[in-house]
């Protein structure tokens, strides 16, 4: 029989991913271009090479499907409010069931002050979204950067205080380290544990009536 082809073989796994991904609810304009760009161009050919950049996407691209993948802040704050800490607990939530993923966190600011400072305000706010993701029991070594584009990434071009501008956006970076190969049939394992984990489980006492009710009409019928 003819071997699979790995190139095939990545094809379909990444054709699940997508698939699960599903739909997107509506988003603001700008959102499907919030991606970092996973980093300086060497990363990013290695990445190329292994297949991971494409996971990596498509993962993101889950996430975001999933859970809410950006808070905001008040203006010339770093604080996070309640809604902000509600997001990153089901963000934290996510991160849990995908152990082998690590994640980027990039911040962004309004038009409003200068370069410099807009920058140092949005490592800011990335460096309180890893602080209180990192409080909910996730590993700071998967959380392995916090990245600053201040003023240079505007979903509104306003030059007026705009609350949607400043923001922190999480996003997947890659596989960690310890991670199996991408083409041994492990990476599907990751992709379906959510589906496998999200069926209903049938109550013992349901389980319990239908082993005797099973009992009864085998005893009667021929």
């Amino acid at each position: 029989m003819q071997r699979e082809r790995p190139a095939l073989r990545f094809g379909l796994i990444l054709a699940a991913a997508l698939a699960l991904a599903g739909c997107t609810s509506d988003r603001e304009a700008g959102a499907d271009y919030e991606g970092g760009g996973f980093g300086n161009a060497t990363m990013n050919n290695t990445l190329m090479m292994s297949g991971e950049r494409n996971i990596a996407i498509s993962l993101t691209k889950k996430f975001a499907a999933d859970v809410q993948n950006t808070v905001n802040f008040a203006f010339n704050s770093a604080a996070l409010d309640g809604q902000a800490q509600d997001i990153l607990r089901r963000q934290a939530d996510w991160i849990k069931q995908f152990p082998e993923v690590r994640f980027r966190v990039y911040g962004h600011t309004d038009l409003v002050g200068s370069d410099a400072y807009n920058k140092a305000l949005g490592l800011r706010r990335a460096q309180a979204v890893v602080a209180f993701l990192t409080a909910q029991g996730i590993s700071r070594a998967r959380l392995e950067a916090v990245v600053s584009f201040g003023k240079t990434q505007p979903l509104v071009y306003t030059q007026a205080p705009n609350e949607q501008n400043r923001r922190t956006v999480t996003e997947v970076s890659g596989l960690m380290a310890r991670s199996p190969q991408l083409l041994n049939g492990k990476y599907a394992e990751v992709i379906f544990r959510e589906y496998v984990s999200g069926a209903t489980q049938i109550p013992t006492n349901q389980v319990s009536n239908q082993n005797s009710a099973g009992v009864g009409m085998s005893g009667s019928g021929n």
